[in-house]
């Protein structure tokens, strides 16, 4: 790919430039190639220091026809903008490098009959992540109440888990059930107010409809944990944190949210806007994977309605109570690991990793800020800006006040706030539950994405054989592996984050910015690296040269 500079000259005279078109013609004898245009740039005379400036940042073709642009001056520009759509499943190949050992998986996506015996699933799981010292280390220590605690706090889904003062209602627990288990100088309501107990409550997979998988029906429920007290079946609990992390965690609070914050971008800002320069990198390329995934995996005869307990008919259903219960202060970093009681946990490397990207993320935004809004009054007076606010809160969110989602911004730090939670979940949230899928479920037992049997209502009733029936088919296993395998895959384009393969920005002030935190992230990639050297099992999902740009897979 080559980069040039055009310089054309006007052949007559020419007033005032409020509209620059372009037009890419095919020519006779050459290729017909597609063009990428930064900006077109408009001097009245060769002495001239005042130069207009077109920005465009986009792809032409010759199909587009005329290409309108308007200065930075004047209002708002329809965006239009070219996507390429692919057909099936095995086209998502062509966004992810080569998927290694997946050929392990060969005669068993067939197999509709049970696992015969652990030894079976170790096996399995033993080729299929040869290599891979996480997946090997859950494998060998998944049964272990430590590691299920571990799993909560830096595992794919740690969203989920916090600090309580005091028993939700719904939780059947009496002083008397856990004394057992504390020290005998204390008690319950006393390890409650020092902050020693934490819950996971997956209340919002109450009686949704469980899906049919090779004709048999499976079970969802809807456990409350007690940790690290409570000495319930963890099997059960982990299927529902599958289920929470993939359609919550995941699919909702990384890709429709991305979703939702494209959308009005290219609705409500022009192309010369500088949020819109600011967001495209970090977003852009979410519609594209989103509608991928509803014609594929959220697709009929796709993984989930084959293979994944919470089907076609239950995602709706938990995603609007996932809507309803969201909370603003969820989205933001340290809001969110202060109020669940992270931040005082030591052993969390999700908060500690987390809130350093923030940190870092947030100056980085809010210096961007401060070069186009010099006071409050500039963020209220905005009218794109607030139109675009307005568009997520009423079209995203529903226009849902519990939310917490604001309605308007106020301030510049109100929008630093926001735009770091938009790169934030674009980026970073999305490295930590997407690309820990593999490592953490490819032990079937540890994270069973379905149940043959509905859980048992008598304690120890059961023996490991019986628990052992309870864990998804062969092929079922198989597909969604498969699937996991290919998505924890970083795609061959992959751009780190806070650094921008097409630059969308001018002026040094802006590259000034993107130094300072390029530096800065490049100094968390070494604290995280020297710390994960030092770990049986590393976290290493929030290194920012783990972390891509924007959900690209």
């Amino acid at each position: 790919m080559g980069i040039c500079t055009a310089l054309i000259k006007a052949e007559d005279e020419i007033g005032a430039v409020v509209l620059v078109r372009l037009r890419l013609e095919v020519q006779a004898g050459f290729p017909d190639l597609d063009w990428h245009c930064q900006d077109v740039q408009v001097k009245h005379s060769a002495g001239d220091s005042a130069v207009m400036v077109f920005p465009c940042y986009k792809w032409i073709r010759t199909a587009d026809g005329n290409i309108e642009l308007r200065s930075e001056t004047d209002g708002a520009l329809l965006l239009k903008v070219p996507l390429a759509f692919y057909n099936g499943i095995l086209l998502l190949l062509l966004f992810v490098s080569q998927v290694t050992n997946l050929r392990y998986t060969t005669g068993f996506t067939e197999r509709t009959a049970s696992w015969s015996n652990l030894q079976d699933l170790e096996i399995f799981s033993l080729f299929n992540g040869r290599g891979n010292k996480i997946a090997n280390y859950v494998q060998a220590h998944w049964q272990e109440d430590v590691f299920f605690g571990h799993q909560c706090l830096n595992g794919c889904n740690t969203l989920n888990i916090r600090q309580i003062h005091n028993l939700p209602p719904n939780l059947s627990v009496t002083p008397e059930m856990v004394k057992p288990f504390i020290p005998d100088d204390s008690s319950l309501q006393q390890e409650m107010e020092k902050g020693f107990l934490y819950l996971l409550d997956y209340e919002v997979l109450d009686e949704l409809p469980a899906n049919i998988i090779n004709g048999k029906q499976t079970y969802l429920s809807a456990p409350i944990c007690l940790l690290h007290y409570n000495n319930q079946p963890k099997m059960w609990v982990r299927n529902a944190d599958f289920h929470i992390h993939q359609i919550v965690s995941h699919l909702f609070r990384t890709h429709l949210f991305g979703e939702v914050c494209c959308i009005a971008t290219l609705r409500q800002l022009p192309e010369i806007h500088p949020l819109h320069q600011l967001l495209m990198p970090h977003i852009r390329s979410t519609l594209q994977i989103n509608i991928q995934a509803r014609a594929t995996l959220l697709a009929p005869k796709g993984v989930f309605d084959k293979s994944v307990a919470c089907g076609l008919e239950a995602i709706p259903l938990l995603l609007s109570r996932a809507t309803q219960s969201l909370r603003y202060s969820s989205m933001c970093v340290p809001d969110d690991i202060r109020e669940r009681g992270l931040d005082v946990l030591p052993i969390c490397y999700y908060a500690q990793d987390a809130r350093r990207v923030w940190d870092a993320l947030q100056r980085f935004v809010a210096g961007w800020i401060c070069l186009y809004y010099n006071k409050d009054e500039d963020v209220q007076q905005d009218c794109e800006l607030q139109n675009w606010i307005g568009e997520i809160f009423t079209e995203g969110f529903l226009g849902l006040t519990e939310t917490g989602l604001p309605q308007s911004l106020q301030s510049t730090d109100e929008m630093s706030k926001f735009v770091t939670m938009i790169i934030f979940s674009s980026s970073a949230l999305h490295s930590a539950v997407n690309f820990s899928q593999l490592d953490f479920n490819l032990c079937i037992p540890n994270t069973p994405p379905s149940m043959a049997h509905p859980p048992s209502q008598s304690k120890g009733s059961l023996s490991e054989k019986d628990l052992f029936s309870f864990l998804p088919e062969v092929s079922s296993s198989c597909h969604v592996l498969s699937v996991l395998a290919l998505l924890s895959q970083p795609a061959i384009d992959f751009v780190p984050l806070c650094h921008y393969s097409e630059w969308y920005f001018k002026g040094d002030a802006i590259a000034k910015l993107v130094v300072e935190v390029q530096k800065e992230l490049k100094m968390i990639v070494k604290d995280i690296a020297d710390r994960n050297s030092q770990l049986e099992l590393p976290y290493p999902y929030l290194s920012p040269d783990y972390i891509e740009n924007s959900v690209a897979i």
